[in-house]
């Protein structure tokens, strides 16, 4: 079935002569990210006077005209679906969401629907860019099931594509809340350990060595009993990271039946998730250029704990 084609022409900038083709039209259509367009092109769907281009890397020469062909966008194989979320932000070009404990950022075996990317797609609808050829919300990162707190997701390409530079070079402020088993010592550090699935449990994160390196920035803002408040600044952002680090150092996180977090004040008052809230977000808007910077105070089920724990 024809999906249908829309033609976008783009002419090369005199200062992007000599540049990378992906990156001038880039420049030149701005509309399309630099990644969507490398597709594109080898794809064999940018031409010049009707041949196709088929290497990104090719210099682009000052006042050529291109014609880009883009698809519209492939349905995404997810249902949309009204499911209630928080939203602290949100315009044209991107989402910041509040997510509640239990809800699944993406489908998979197990949760194929009822996920925070259903619910995007319903909020969303006839607002979103086919990222990467594909109409579906921008997941530019992901925050465990029964983690709560803060997250950004893009609308457009090139809202993706700038989010997405930022997470890759670690300038994005990222900062948990968590409630560990014992007391740090010291009460404030630096965990910087490599991690990967375990050799032993494929379900699990450890610190393994040739792992990729992840780095923990914690301090404690208040002992409780057998317990403290720490706040987690990640400069990297990998699977589990905080509750394995928290582990490496004898404290888990309260709550968390994977890495050893069972608390007998915990117990008594059902506390079943590991207690940790993305509690900070700030970044630079890909598209405006200003800082955004978002907090979220701790959920009622974190909060009920720490009072639980308060010496």
């Amino acid at each position: 079935m024809d999906r249908g084609v829309a033609i976008i022409e783009a002419t090369i900038a005199p200062a992007a002569d000599g540049w990378r083709l992906d990156r001038a039209l880039a420049d030149a259509a701005p509309t399309l990210s630099r990644e969507r367009l490398k597709v594109l092109i080898n794809a064999g769907q940018v031409s010049r006077d009707g041949l196709a281009m088929r290497d990104p890397a090719k210099r682009a020469v000052a006042g050529d005209v291109f014609a880009v062909a883009v698809p519209s966008p492939t349905p995404a194989h997810n249902e949309a679906q009204e499911i209630a979320f928080d939203v602290a932000f949100e315009d044209e070009h991107l989402i910041v969401i509040d997510k509640p404990a239990g809800l699944v950022v993406h489908p998979a075996a197990g949760n194929l629907d009822g996920t925070l990317v259903n619910a995007l797609l319903h909020h969303c609808r006839g607002s979103l860019s086919g990222i990467g050829g594909v109409a579906r919300p921008g997941i530019v990162h992901r925050i465990d099931k029964d983690t709560s707190g803060l997250m950004v997701a893009a609308k457009t390409d090139r809202a993706h594509e700038g989010l997405a530079k930022q997470f890759a070079d670690h300038s994005i402020d990222r900062r948990y809340m968590a409630i560990t088993r014992g007391k740090p010592t010291p009460s404030a550090g630096i965990v910087d350990a490599p991690l990967a699935r375990s050799p032993a449990n494929r379900k699990k994160v450890a610190v393994v060595a040739g792992g990729k390196r992840a780095v923990t920035h914690y301090r404690t803002l208040e002992p409780l009993t057998g317990a403290a408040l720490v706040e987690c600044r990640l400069e990297t952002g990998r699977t589990h990271q905080v509750r394995v680090h928290m582990a490496s150092l004898g404290h888990p996180l309260i709550g968390d039946q994977v890495y050893g977090g069972r608390h007998p004040v915990a117990d008594r008052i059902a506390f079943r998730r590991q207690a940790l809230h993305a509690a900070r977000l700030g970044f630079t808007h890909p598209i405006t250029g200003a800082t955004q910077v978002f907090e979220s105070a701790m959920p009622a089920d974190m909060q009920e704990l720490f009072r639980a724990l308060l010496v």
